[in-house]
Order: structure tokens, then C-alpha cells, then sequence
């Protein structure tokens, strides 16, 4: 099934993919925009946000600061999941097949199915485990 793209959608898409490093507020990305001449308000870039969600293009991440939307660069598997480092606050996301075996069996053994999507693992990366 084709989906349409609006204008408003692509201009929350391209505003997401041009920061795909680290998540963004929707109230961040509304500024974005029209600091780009964009005429969008908050309620709208939420209803694109809510839809690019659905359609696997963009992750929402919630902290205790509130909702956070990273673009999606790599297209979606079941196994993806979000890791946030406790140091610097940097999110990753990553597509790790090795964590498939780890959601069948707290399925299977636990009755507990994970929406791998809503995951979040905390510690630290790469660069803060290396400057410890």
C-alpha cells in the first residue's frame, strides 16, 4: 500500500534526517523549521511525527525529560532497540539480531512480550567507557 507524503511530513522527515544523531523535541524541530520559513505549528509536527512512527521511519524515545524523535537510518527490523549511555546522554540505535533469542525467551518462558521499538538499554558507550 503507497502512503502519501505531504509537504509538512517531508519537511518533519528531511528536519529529523538532517540531525539523525541524536534524538530531537517535536517543540525543537517546530523551531527548526520555520527558522527555515516553514509555517507549521506544534500539534501538526506531532501528528507527522505520530505517523512517520507508524510507518518505521522514525523512533520516539522517552526519558525523564520528556518525548524525543530520532530518524531512523537504517529501516527498522523487529530486533532494533535503543541504547542510552548513563555518562553523556547519547542514544544509539541499533539493529542487533543477537537480541531476538533474548525477547523469545521472555516470551516463551516468561509470558512477556517486548516491543523492541519501546526498549531502552542503559550503560555506557564506547567513548565514555574508553575516557573512564
Amino acid at each position: 500500500m503507497a502512503t502519501y507524503t505531504t509537504k509538512q511530513q517531508k519537511a518533519v522527515l528531511d528536519c529529523l534526517s538532517e540531525r539523525a544523531d541524536s534524538p530531537v523535541s517535536a517543540a525543537a524541530i517546530v523551531d527548526a523549521l520555520r527558522e527555515q520559513g516553514e509555517r507549521i505549528g506544534i500539534a501538526t509536527v506531532y501528528r507527522q511525527l505520530e505517523k512517520l512512527e507508524r510507518q518505521g521511519s522514525v523512533h520516539k524515545v522517552t526519558t525523564d525529560e520528556g518525548a524525543y524523535y530520532q530518524f531512523c537510518t537504517h529501516g527498522c527490523a523487529s530486533d532494533c532497540c535503543l541504547f542510552k549511555c548513563e555518562r553523556c546522554g547519547r542514544i544509539v540505535h541499533l539493529d542487533c539480531h543477537q537480541l531476538a533469542p533474548l525477547y523469545e525467551h521472555l516470551e516463551h518462558e516468561h509470558g512477556f512480550s517486548i516491543n523492541p521499538r519501546k526498549t531502552m538499554f542503559y550503560g555506557l558507550c564506547r567513548e565514555c567507557q574508553e575516557g573512564a
